[in-house]
């Protein structure tokens, strides 16, 4: 691929550069060039990553030419797994900023907050096109203060206010974190290019050899990636950020929380150099996905509901991560990204659905047998189709490991119709839609792998330290699809609903961060401005 082609994809960015230039002349209501540069930039976006996509498919994988030294510079890197996720942010970009044209009219500052909203989306497609680790910190740190801006577009809301604190003080926090990564990495690897440093943390692996400080540089990462994604105990915010329009939360939960995903993926070969910082992330992510998805099914708000949903598959994310399903965790952060700009963008119709049919604690009593049939069910669902599909024990024991996961899940599904005594026609078709899930996550598997082949590595050993974790893992969500299906239940029993009440709070680890930060201070509105910078 020429050094022209590869900067191609730099035409989406630039033209949503020029819809936030244009914006600061036209921030007010009604702002007639923004509104036609808007729908032009995303349709052009689109154009731009699938264009990019082709060439990558035709031409290779390429790295962009470099502006600086060998050090510290700027550039791109063209491959499966940048293609992919350009198109994936150009695309859900396009949706969110349409959505913002008639959401916002009539606002008095409709065009500010389509400016904000292209700076945001440019932000993260220079994040995700990075070549170089300078690059990647830089953009990185500018998708967390655009989004910052966002989430404040209403300065005078004390809940925005509050919540933006903490977001804000992670963020630096992860800032710091990451360029102590870069820097250790660019000074154990002799270079700040991604795609020479990943070359050198493979043949590293293979000798045996760590440069020093690699590992601390990849704890670094992952802590720069936890922090990203509002993992326990730092999720807090995530649930108080909806004082922010709703194109905002769908952008945020949609695409700006993967962050921490795609850092780890893109850095694989080097997380590979540490198995103590990839079991580290097994725990957190595996915690916070279980303890996000029970605390979730208590909540009697939607959006809440969603934001602890994000951040559960957030957790999930990294798992995956940790157990070194790189494919399996970007296949995951698309089909997670396309679901909940959905969710978000329509939790309007949604809230009234909610608010006629969900009342707090009520729900069918479910019987134990109907709950261990929903795990024989799940669990022989599973093996089945992994049969047909030829899931090998022995050559990827994670498959079977992320099969035991898919298992649990399902139990929900199926836990619905037994647990509710449904009659054999609604059983049947439950099942069969298990059975189509089911085979639709191992061919989709198949084919991450395929798409992505030599752009993230694929792991298949895997030690006696990870085997087990992974059981424990599983076990735990086992225990988390149970919890969820009796809650309804206890929230009925005297004797259960304090739990009920502790699990809507969150088991309270939100409060304690409050106070350890001092997010909860006072405000006073002369000042409440200043917080937007």
């Amino acid at each position: 691929m020429t050094a022209t082609l590869s900067l191609i994809p730099l035409a989406a960015p630039l033209s949503l550069l020029i819809v936030a230039a244009v914006a600061v002349r036209e921030p007010g209501r009604t702002p007639r060039r923004v509104l036609a540069l808007t729908r032009f930039t995303g349709v052009f976006g689109i154009l731009v990553a699938g264009l990019t996509a082709a060439l990558v498919a035709v031409e290779g994988p390429a790295t962009g030419p470099k502006l600086g030294g060998e050090f510290a510079a700027l550039g791109l890197r063209l491959d499966a797994l940048s293609a992919a996720m350009f198109a994936l942010v150009a695309f859900l970009g396009a949706i969110v900023m349409h959505y913002s044209r008639s959401y916002l009219e009539g606002d008095a500052r409709h065009g500010a907050f389509l400016g904000r909203l292209a700076t945001t989306v440019a932000a993260v497609m220079l994040l995700v096109l990075s070549g170089t680790l300078l690059q990647l910190a830089l953009m990185w740190t500018l998708t967390s203060l655009a989004l910052h801006r966002l989430l404040l577009f209403y300065p005078d809301r004390p809940g925005a206010v509050i919540a933006g604190r903490k977001k804000f003080l992670l963020a630096r926090l992860g800032d710091g974190a990451l360029a102590g990564a870069a820097m250790l990495l660019t000074r154990a690897f002799g270079t700040g290019d991604i795609a020479e440093i990943s070359e050198r943390a493979t043949e590293a692996a293979a000798s045996g050899t760590i440069p020093a400080g690699a590992t601390l540089a990849v704890a670094l990462l992952a802590t720069a990636a936890a922090l990203k994604s509002a993992q326990f105990p730092t999720h807090g915010w995530l649930a108080e950020v909806m004082e922010t329009p709703t194109p905002v939360s769908a952008l945020l939960h949609a695409g700006i929380l993967n962050g921490g995903a795609f850092l780890i993926v893109r850095l694989a070969p080097v997380l590979l150099l540490s198995p103590g910082t990839m079991h580290a992330m097994i725990l957190i992510g595996g915690f916070t996905a279980l303890l996000m998805s029970v605390v979730m099914v208590a909540q009697s708000s939607i959006k809440t509901q969603l934001a602890y949903s994000s951040a559960a598959h957030m957790g999930f994310m990294l798992l995956l991560c940790g157990l070194g399903a790189f494919p399996v965790a970007i296949l995951h952060l698309i089909a997670h990204s396309l679901y909940k700009a959905h969710a978000f963008l329509s939790s309007g119709s949604a809230v009234e659905v909610h608010r006629a049919s969900h009342v707090p604690g009520y729900g069918p009593s479910p019987r134990v047998l109907a709950v261990v049939g929903a795990f024989v069910l799940a669990i022989g669902t599973v093996a089945a189709v992994g049969a047909v599909v030829d899931v090998s024990v022995l050559e990827r024991p994670v498959s079977v490991g992320l099969a035991a996961m898919l298992a649990v899940s399902l139990v929900q599904l199926l836990g619905q119709a037994t647990t509710t005594r449904a009659p054999l026609a609604v059983l049947a078709r439950t099942i069969s839609a298990a059975i189509a899930t089911a085979l639709a996550f191992f061919l989709l598997e198949k084919g991450a792998v395929h798409v992505l082949d030599g752009a993230v590595p694929v792991v298949t050993p895997h030690g006696a330290a990870t085997l087990a974790l992974m059981a424990l893992v599983t076990a735990a969500f086992a225990f988390a699809a149970t919890a969820q299906l009796l809650l309804p239940a206890l929230a009925r029993s005297t004797r259960w609903a304090p739990l009920y009440v502790h699990l809507r709070n969150g088991l309270y680890t939100n409060a304690a961060f409050d106070r350890l930060v001092g997010a909860l201070r006072p405000v006073a509105p002369a000042s409440l401005a200043s917080e937007t910078r």
